[in-house]
C-alpha cells in the first residue's frame, strides 16, 4: 500500500515528489530516480511506473541545481540498460513459468500478444524502439529471453536504446521545464506526456480489435 502512494503522490505532483527526495540527499534523490527506472524496465511486474513523466520532472530539477545533469544522465542511462538485461534474464531463464502461473495481473494476453507482434514486425529493433512505449517497454525485453534471441545481439539495441530515450527525456525537462508556461501548468504537461505515450499502446488496441472485427466479419461472409 505504501508503495502505490509513494507512486500517486509521484504522478500527482512530480515536482514535490523530487523536492523531498534531493532534500533528503543526493544520495537518496538518484537512488530513486535509479530505482524507479529500473523497476519499470526490469521487472515484468511493473509496467505502469512513469518513466518517460520521472525523466523530464527529474531534467527540470538539473537546470535548477537539484540534480548535476550530467550525474543524473549517468544514473539514468545505467537504470534503463540494467534494468532491460535484467527484464532478458528473468524471461530467459523464468518467462515461461512466469506465464503459466497467471498471477501477473499486468501481463494480460493483449499486451502480450501486441509485444510478441511487435518484436516480430521489427526484429532485434525492436529491442530499440519498444523504449518509447509504455507496457511494451517492459514486455519486449522479457519476451526477447523468453524467445531465445542471442544476448549479444540484445544488448546492443539495449545500450542504444536505453541511451536515446532517457537522454531524450531528461534534455527535454532540463531545456524545456523552466519555461514559465510549462512551470505554471507542469501537472498537465506530466498528463500530456503519459497521454503521448499512450497513444501507440491505444491505437495499436484500437486497429487490433477492429481488425478481428474486419475478419470476422469477412469469414462471415465467405460462408
Amino acid at each position: 500500500m505504501a508503495f502505490i502512494n509513494f507512486i500517486a503522490e509521484l504522478l500527482h505532483d512530480p515536482r514535490a515528489a523530487i523536492a523531498s527526495w534531493i532534500a533528503a540527499g543526493p544520495l537518496v534523490a538518484y537512488g530513486f530516480i535509479f530505482l524507479i527506472i529500473f523497476v519499470e524496465t526490469g521487472v515484468v511486474f511493473f509496467p505502469f511506473l512513469p518513466g518517460d513523466s520521472l525523466l523530464f520532472a527529474s531534467g527540470f530539477f538539473a537546470q535548477g541545481g537539484g540534480f548535476n545533469i550530467f550525474v543524473l544522465l549517468g544514473v539514468a542511462w545505467a537504470a534503463a540498460i540494467l534494468g532491460d538485461q535484467c527484464n532478458f534474464m528473468i524471461g530467459h531463464f523464468f518467462g515461461r513459468k512466469i506465464i503459466e502461473s497467471g498471477k501477473v495481473k499486468a501481463m494480460t494476453p493483449e499486451r502480450m500478444a501486441k509485444s510478441e507482434a511487435f518484436l516480430d514486425k521489427w526484429g532485434r529493433l525492436a529491442i530499440f524502439l519498444g523504449r518509447f512505449f509504455p507496457f511494451i517497454r517492459t514486455f519486449v525485453p522479457f519476451i526477447a529471453g523468453m524467445g531465445g534471441m542471442r544476448w549479444h545481439h540484445f544488448v546492443v539495441f539495449n545500450i542504444l536504446g536505453g541511451i536515446t530515450w532517457s537522454t531524450i527525456f531528461t534534455l527535454l525537462g532540463y531545456f524545456f521545464g523552466g519555461i514559465p508556461a510549462v512551470q505554471d501548468h507542469f501537472e498537465l504537461v506530466i498528463v500530456g506526456i503519459i497521454l503521448v505515450s499512450a497513444i501507440p499502446a491505444v491505437a495499436g488496441a484500437i486497429k487490433a480489435k477492429f481488425g478481428k472485427k474486419g475478419a470476422a466479419e469477412q469469414d462471415c461472409t465467405a460462408e
